[in-house]
């Protein structure tokens, strides 16, 4: 007897794209700051190989969420900024950040966190 899967979940299918490593803030970086430069970016995301950046990038690029231009020029100048599609994400994001800023406002982050429970 053939088994009958389900519908895949649509809310699972976007955790998977947004939930991994860095996703969220290379989104949120582009929403707050534009449309960036590799290098730039690669700055504004500290800690981020450029593998991984690489990477992050081209999955987002796939899925319709990040646009790529690339100058012809030597070298090459890419630049990334949201699309259509991203910029839906964008109140999410703000939510994010505003969540973000009151939590560190109130040392909810780090060694603050497990002192304050």
């Amino acid at each position: 007897m053939k088994r009958i899967l389900p519908p895949s979940c649509p809310m699972d299918a976007l955790l998977r794209l947004l939930t991994g490593p860095w996703t969220i803030y290379i989104l949120w970086v582009l929403s707050e700051h534009g449309p960036q430069r590799f290098g730039a970016l690669k700055r504004a995301v500290p800690g981020i190989s450029t593998r991984i950046l690489t990477e992050r990038l081209r999955m987002l690029e796939q899925a319709g969420v990040v646009w790529r231009r690339q100058a012809q020029t030597i070298p090459p100048a890419v630049t990334y900024g949201l699309t259509e599609r991203g910029m839906e994400l964008r109140t999410v994001l703000d939510g994010l950040g505003e969540i973000a800023r009151r939590w560190q406002e109130e040392g909810r982050f780090g060694r603050r966190a497990a002192a304050a429970e």
